[in-house]
């Protein structure tokens, strides 16, 4: 018997694992990833294990706990690096093929870096060792971090910083933090929030160069308007692209990154016959939001998918029903200084922002995004209850009437 092979031992791709043994699948699994131990549950990352709070075994995935019972052929240290969709074949990084009876490509994303040689205390922080390797610097104590991008872990890393007494500041090419998935007036209040709590928040300009000591060690950046920071860390927060370049030439169809970049998937994460996607990796059309295409790079999406990739896999091999089209509510939190953010949809920069409850200058409020006749998203700042409730609303209706309903006194 052939067996289903899951491409990465990510959250997806675990949760995919799980989702088939919890289906009743006992035929056998092999799980591949590229790193030599299994990757940790990122959200901690940034948070607790950055500031020395946690060790990194507490931040392991859920389902590493339970390896034994999931019953997995690891094979941990060994990537793929080429698959053949009609044959089903991997070819994997030690020159060996396996054939499979179905396949989940659960790969994630990589961290984007700066191109060029870079100099010593320069890191990005996507893995259990980038955190280490970070953490240990910041115990040398440096007269200045310096955080280049404001998403969500340039942001977090900061506020981590700030936590253990580190000055810090933070550079951002765009007008505002979080510019991505929050319009102007929201992102301002992130970067308000990053300055009530005393970091030196540097707006509209980019990176221009790393500049280093004799040893070849940072010792600050030049910005494209041509100041100069001294920093002994530089932490890069720039995004991450799907790692997906393994793909190219397989027949599976990968999105250009102005389309949102990864695989193209149908409504059920299905790439190709017996062949899914899940994760940050994957693209598909999201029937909660009419059909938009949508690649979401979040813990609970990665989540979600993979289980849904898990139970499509039994109905692909015909050992399960037929789950039906994945369709969601992208979520996301972030925890910064005292403030808890959370965000329900998906907002555009030309959405309507209307605050519904609560005070933006308060820091404590639900702010709702419109379009057209529809509300496209939620985000709650301390308010968890109410950002909640309006999660499970828009997975009822994008009705903007209806949603207001909650608000009302």
């Amino acid at each position: 018997m052939k067996p289903v092979v899951v491409v990465g031992a990510s959250l997806a791709g675990m949760s995919a694992v799980q989702s088939m043994r919890s289906g009743g699948y006992g035929g056998p699994v092999v799980v591949l990833d590229a790193s030599p131990e299994m990757p940790s549950d990122r959200p901690p990352l940034s948070k607790q294990v950055l500031a020395g709070e946690w060790d990194l075994d507490r931040a392991a995935l859920p389902m590493a706990r339970n390896l034994a019972e999931l019953d997995v052929d690891l094979r941990l240290g060994l990537s793929a690096v080429g698959l053949d969709p009609d044959s089903l074949e991997l070819s994997l990084s030690d020159g060996s093929m396996i054939s499979a009876g179905g396949i989940v490509v659960a790969t994630g994303s990589v961290a984007r870096r700066i191109p060029g040689e870079v100099p010593s205390g320069v890191f990005v922080l996507r893995t259990g060792a980038d955190a280490l390797a970070l953490r240990d610097e910041l115990d040398r104590g440096p007269d200045r971090v310096l955080v280049i991008g404001a998403g969500f872990i340039g942001a977090e890393v900061a506020a981590t910083c700030r936590g253990r007494g580190l000055e810090v500041t933070m550079v951002e090419a765009a007008e505002v933090p979080l510019q991505r998935v929050l319009p102007t007036d929201m992102g301002s209040f992130v970067a308000d929030l990053h300055r009530n709590n005393g970091v030196d928040v540097r707006l509209g300009v980019g990176l221009d160069s790393f500049l280093a000591d004799e040893n070849g060690a940072v010792r600050g950046v030049a910005l494209t308007d041509g100041s100069e920071i001294a920093a002994q860390v530089v932490v890069v927060g720039i995004g991450a692209v799907p790692d997906v370049s393994w793909l190219e030439g397989s027949g599976l169809e990968l999105l250009p990154p102005q389309e949102g970049g990864g695989i193209r998937c149908d409504e059920s994460l299905r790439a190709a016959p017996k062949v899914l996607a899940a994760g940050d990796c994957a693209s598909w059309p999201n029937g909660s939001f009419n059909g938009e295409r949508m690649r979401v790079e979040q813990w609970e999406s990665a989540l979600e998918q993979g289980t849904h990739a898990g139970k499509q896999m039994l109905c692909e091999i015909g050992a399960g029903q037929d789950p039906g089209p994945f369709c969601t509510v992208p979520w996301f939190w972030s925890d910064q200084y005292d403030a808890k953010i959370q965000m329900a949809g998906r907002a555009g920069p030309g959405d309507e922002v209307h605050v519904v409850d609560g005070s933006v200058s308060e820091g404590r409020f639900v702010a709702l995004f419109k379009r057209g006749g529809e509300c496209r998203a939620a985000l709650g700042v301390n308010r968890p209850r109410l950002a909640i409730r309006a999660r499970m609303k828009l997975a009822e209706t994008l009705a903007w009437d209806s949603m207001l309903e909650l608000f009302e006194p």
